[in-house]
């Protein structure tokens, strides 16, 4: 059954007249592909709550497409002592999740919804038989898969950069893939889920130095730089931005 959940456009996804984000495995699939992937997996999307975690475990035999919502994965290459380092990124809208079962059925990663979430399950067999059958879906799965290395580099790997810009590049990118509009406010985009603790942790950065920036992007323009002023409100695990061209500045040339 559809989800009927307020919160997303169930008619417009399902029919493929939303726009995914750029660079996703949806952008990416060419139109009459999506028709194909829907009436495989359609009727098995279900909605997940804030906090559960989807079921990507190595017992589980399924990939997922996100239609709605924000996840956060965790990696633990060195394992899941305490203390051990891990591994954190944020996925959202129009990403295939769980790629690694389509070649090892035992892979594994934690993946936790960070706000309401709407998925569509693929059994792996299923999925494998259709990107053999149709390589135009295969190959938009590999170009999403590199996209989504190009950005994460961008995003997660570039330490020498001051922390001003990897917050602020978190931030549009997470606009980009989860922010919704508010009709009250056209120009905002709002960004439920992540907390100040798990931007720290993808950005392998302290809670007081993400704390720092945030504050930054808060302020009000004054002086002689107003891009690097008044582009943010937060709350608690929520983001508004309020001028995306202008954060998009701060992240450039911070």
């Amino acid at each position: 059954m559809v989800p009927k959940v307020d919160a997303f456009r169930t008619g417009d996804v399902l029919n493929g007249r939303q726009t995914m984000p750029p660079g996703s495995f949806l952008a990416h699939l060419p139109p009459d592909a999506w028709p194909l992937l829907v009436s495989s997996c359609g009727s098995d999307s279900r909605v997940y709550q804030r906090d559960e975690e989807l079921p990507i475990g190595p017992a589980d035999e399924q990939v997922h497409i996100v239609l709605g919502g924000c996840v956060r994965q965790e990696r633990h290459p060195f394992g899941t002592a305490e203390g051990a380092p891990k591994i954190t990124r944020f996925r959202g809208v129009g990403q295939l999740l769980g790629e690694a079962k389509l070649i090892e059925p035992h892979a594994a990663v934690r993946t936790t919804c960070l706000t309401t979430t709407w998925v569509m399950p693929c059994p792996v067999p299923r999925m494998n038989l259709m990107l053999r059958r149709h390589p135009h879906i295969q190959l938009a799965l590999l170009r999403s898969l590199e996209d989504r290395n190009r950005t994460d580099e961008m995003i997660y790997g570039t330490m020498t950069r001051m922390p001003l810009a990897r917050v602020g590049a978190l931030l549009v990118h997470l606009a980009e893939v989860a922010g919704t509009v508010d009709s009250a406010d056209p120009g905002h985009l709002t960004v439920l889920g992540p907390s100040q603790k798990d931007i720290a942790e993808a950005l392998l950065l302290g809670v007081s130095t993400v704390e720092n920036a945030l504050r930054l992007l808060r302020e009000p323009p004054r002086g002689g730089n107003p891009l690097r002023r008044g582009v943010l409100r937060s709350g608690y695990r929520k983001f508004v931005v309020t001028d995306l061209h202008a954060l998009r500045t701060v992240a450039e040339f911070s």
